[in-house]
């Protein structure tokens, strides 16, 4: 049975190596909410999330909302183990896929069946899992020749197919998604939509981030909604998007 809970964590950001006054001028400047940075000394603490409490349990399609900035990216990158917090504790039970940052570990200098292996690696499959999975990697890329050739002559389109090929081949138990990803022409596109929905179905728990009030509710069955690093909401879809919504209005 996969979970995920949240008690009471906190996560900060310090940043050094700048005059506090100047940063804090630049960040209101910005049109950011004073109330997320406090400095201590010379020093500004940027707040990602503060504070937030929250159980998702084995079957639950979560959408995330909020303003940018309001903490939605933070939030996927903690609770995959990337942001460690502060203060509170995260309970992660399950594999973990976050399709965040696709690029992540693909090496220029290699060809793109040596990327397949060494991004199918990072990912968490032996090499023997991986090399199972490299022909159907491979075959869903649609890149053909190129794989046989170093990663730095592709174009960013291809480099995202083949980041996106080898993410999604594996069957995660929590699926982390920022946004429904986009990727490479119209024919792909519509493989890669494909995909995630099969992914989305097999998965045991989905937390998705998204600015779109259609995908939320086309995948979604929970949301939460953050406010300045805040759980302001977190229940059904529909009171959920009205919470969100509102303050869309309130602060157009």
């Amino acid at each position: 049975m996969a979970l995920i809970s949240f008690d009471r964590v906190t996560v900060n950001f310090p940043i050094y190596q700048m005059n506090a006054r100047s940063l804090k001028k630049a960040i209101i400047q910005f049109g950011t909410k004073g109330k997320l940075q406090t400095t201590v000394g010379q020093k500004i603490i940027v707040r990602a999330l503060h504070a937030l409490s929250f159980t998702i349990h084995d079957g639950d399609r979560v959408g995330v909302l909020g303003h940018n900035g309001a903490g939605k990216s933070s939030l996927l990158r903690t609770i995959a183990g990337i942001y460690e917090p502060e203060e509170g504790r995260v309970y992660v039970d399950g594999k973990v896929s976050p399709l965040l940052n696709l690029s992540f570990g693909l090496n220029d200098e290699s060809t793109g069946y040596e990327n397949i292996l060494l991004r199918g690696i990072l990912l968490g499959l032996t090499r023997k899992e991986i090399e199972t999975k490299a022909e159907e990697i491979a075959a869903f890329t649609g890149l053909n020749e190129h794989l046989f050739c170093p990663v730095r002559t592709y174009s960013s389109g291809m480099q995202l197919r083949l980041a996106f090929s080898v993410a999604t081949a594996i069957a995660p138990e929590i699926l982390l998604l920022d946004e429904i990803v986009g990727t490479g022409d119209a024919s792909f596109q519509e493989k890669a939509k494909q995909r995630i929905c099969d992914l989305i179905e097999q998965s045991r728990i989905v937390v998705l981030s998204s600015h779109s009030t259609e995908i939320i509710q086309s995948f979604c069955s929970k949301v939460i909604v953050l406010q300045e690093g805040e759980l302001v909401f977190f229940g059904n879809v529909e009171e959920g998007l009205e919470r969100y919504l509102y303050a869309n209005a309130f602060k157009n």
